[in-house]
């Protein structure tokens, strides 16, 4: 046999041994069908989801109050959970226990897409954007409040091409990017300062207004979740505004926090929120878990870098591996570590949503337990967090060896 024949059975027999394979996984609370078990119960240890298998390999996920919106490579868009506000986009009012095609946007290609409480947003390859759910706040965006059980094209921006949309609790924000300028624009409910669009109070709006305060800002992502909204900009810069966190006066205008700090990500709770450096480092925003005592945070696995407690916090119990990816829920947190892939979690877990196998808090992270690690090396893991819920997709080698 030539070389170049022995190279070849070579390559084709790593190749054999060597597969990837994607594994998505759902925990906490699942009594609407958001787990995609098939079951309407909550799971206090992962579970394994079988329901996806038939759609491929899925590229992104959103969760919101109690429903998932999950992309396909090919802009195919499933959505299951609950329903009973339209928030699915299937036609009708009613929950979902499996993933189902949303039949009304076959044949576009969606690339992003949010789920917020009760309502969802979807933005196409070709900027278009579409909302559906409860729209009793103006959080759809059509200059009315009604909500509607099918995606509809938000025709403010039909001449405007949107990179982001992102869905709070009853507002939502949409950010484009332009030549010059990038700009972000926010509807729905505005009374704790969440569509940054005025100095002052604003009960609700159900038409895009302009986020003021980010002229000759040039903008990498926006996400919003309870009364929050949040931004970071290219160059590494945190923005906030909305509800304040820990009791301060709510923010009507995005306001910069201030740290010798460049963060990649941003991710909110409705107390509290997490960023993360390019460094790998996760800070916390507001206070740490459930009114723990300022002298037993640091032991808790806390570090103030302000003097006042609520605004900015180091989250150091990792054991000094780096962060790559974060998640908030309601009232938990979740992180995706570098050297493994390995889940960590810790906050409120009534629901089992820190999948611990039990319903306790945690005020520190802790590694949640996925099965089959032994025969895998390293993988490469996302996490996605819902009210009460988490979700994880794990790509692994499956050394089939073993």
């Amino acid at each position: 046999m030539s070389k170049v024949m022995e190279e070849t059975e070579r390559i084709k027999s790593r190749e054999i041994e060597e597969e990837e394979e994607e594994e998505i996984w759902s925990w906490g609370a699942g009594t609407e069908g958001q787990l995609g078990t098939g079951k309407l119960q909550d799971e206090h240890k992962p579970q394994l989801i079988h329901s996806l298998s038939s759609f491929g390999p899925i590229s992104h996920l959103s969760c919101g109050g109690a429903h998932v919106i999950a992309l396909t490579p090919g802009g195919r868009v499933l959505t299951w959970g609950r329903g009973t506000s339209g928030q699915l986009g299937h036609g009708e009012m009613v929950n979902c226990l499996h993933p189902q095609s949303v039949e009304s946007l076959e044949g576009i290609f969606i690339t992003h897409a949010s789920a917020g409480w009760n309502h969802s947003g979807f933005v196409s390859d070709t900027g278009y954007v579409f909302t559906c759910g409860d729209g009793s706040f103006g959080q759809l965006g059509h200059g009315d409040y009604i909500s509607r059980c099918s995606p509809v094209q938000v025709l403010h921006f039909k001449a405007r091409h949107v990179e982001q949309i992102a869905c709070g609790m009853r507002h939502s924000l949409v950010f484009l990017k332009g030549d010059t300028e990038d700009l972000i624009y926010g509807f729905g409910s505005g009374k704790r300062g969440q569509l940054g669009i005025s100095d002052d109070k604003q009960k609700s709006v159900s038409t895009p207004q302009v986020t003021l305060g980010f002229e000759n800002v040039k903008i990498r992502s926006v996400t919003a979740n309870g009364d929050h909204s949040a931004a970071i900009s290219m160059n590494g810069h945190l923005y906030i505004w909305g509800r304040a966190f820990h009791g301060a006066p709510d923010v009507y205008t995005p306001r910069r926090v201030t740290a010798d700090l460049l963060f990649s990500q941003v991710v909110l709770g409705w107390n509290h929120a997490l960023v993360l450096t390019g460094d790998g480092e996760v800070y916390m925003l507001g206070r740490y878990n459930y009114n723990v005592p300022t002298g037993a945070q640091k032991a808790n696995g806390m570090k103030h870098i302000s003097e006042d407690e609520g605004v900015l916090q180091r989250v150091l119990d990792f054991n000094s591996t780096k962060v790559v990816q974060i998640g908030a829920g309601a009232e938990h947190s979740a992180v995706v570590t570098a050297d493994d892939g390995s889940v960590m979690t810790w906050g409120w877990g009534e629901h089992g949503q820190l999948g611990l196998g039990d319903t306790n808090d945690q005020t520190g992270p802790r590694v949640v337990s996925l099965c089959n690690e032994q025969s895998r090396k390293p993988c490469v893991g996302r996490v996605y967090c819902g009210s009460g819920f988490t979700f994880v997709i794990r790509t692994c080698t499956v050394n089939s060896s073993f």
